[in-house]
Order: structure tokens, then sequence, then C-alpha cells
């Protein structure tokens, strides 16, 4: 089930019910599935939000766009929900859940952002423990961005996921 985003389906407490728009699937010949919202970056750079091979998908960088606008305006923790929120709509749409994430990366403004965006990760992934990198950068594609998250995940036939290290 999916859902268009209005300024109310931002208030969710829940990431994982918000939708960045109407996503699609396309299959290639390859047998890859790659999902995209229809948004003019996509298109105008070619690139899909998520792809899936196999058993794993990738989920493009994905920031608190929403509809054209950034979404909360300095505030790094809204804007960490709302592009994890984001991201994981596609990563569901490419067939995966949020327990199938293995890897998420968190692209930040300033690196003293660091404790509110690691707490929309944890309040996600807290008991997921996938592994995880935030590293600072110099700036993203608008000034109001102040984090950009990509998704790895993947779905083992046979096996189970452990946790290694502490």
């Amino acid at each position: 089930m999916r859902k268009n985003v209005s300024s109310r389906d931002l208030a969710v407490a829940d990431p994982a019910d918000v939708d960045a728009g109407e996503a699609s699937t396309r299959e290639t010949n390859t047998g890859e599935a790659s999902t995209g919202e229809a948004n003019a970056w996509e298109d105008s750079v070619g690139y899909s939000r998520a792809v899936r091979v196999g058993d794993t998908v990738w989920v493009a960088g994905t920031t608190a766009t929403v509809g054209g606008e950034v979404t909360g305006v300095g505030d790094p923790y809204e804007q960490a929900r709302i592009a994890f929120g984001i991201a994981l709509t596609a990563l569901r749409a490419a067939g995966l859940e949020v327990e199938d994430v293995v890897r998420t990366r968190m692209f930040v403004a300033d690196i003293a952002h660091m404790a509110e965006i690691g707490r929309a990760h944890h309040e996600l992934f807290d008991s997921i423990r996938p592994a995880a990198t935030m590293v600072q950068v110099s700036g993203f594609a608008h000034r109001d961005h102040l984090v950009e998250i990509e998704l790895d995940a993947h779905v083992a036939s046979v096996g189970r996921r452990e946790r290694l290290g502490s």
C-alpha cells in the first residue's frame, strides 16, 4: 500500500509510513528491477530511486525532498526521518523490508548533527543493526539539505543474519 505524501503525512511517527510519491517498478531484459518515484532528478540525471538484482536492493541517495520542496529545513533529525521514510518506501516497492537492510550510509552537511541524525537511524535500526557509515560532505544539490541517505538490503535464501563485532 502506497500513498502520496501530504503535509498531514509528514507528521507521522513512523517514517516507514511516508511515501515520496507514485513509485513504479520497471523490469529490464537482464532480470533487474528498478523502482523510481516520479521526479525530475531521475529523468534528467538518468537514475532509479532503487534497483533490485536478485535478492539485493540498492536505494540511491535520498533526501527530505517531497513534491520538489525540501522538508524539515534546519532540522537534521526531521530531514533524516523523512529521507529514511522515502528510502524505505522505495525498498518496499522493490519487495524488501526494513529488516532486510544490511548497510546504511548517511552523508551529512555538518558532522555536529551526528546525534540528531543518529537518533533517527537508531529509531529504525536499533534491533537490526546494519553496517552503517556517517560522513560529512562539502555540499548537496540544494543548500537546505542537511542529510542524504543510502540503503542496501539483501534477503538471503539460506542461512541467517548475524551481527558481528561489538
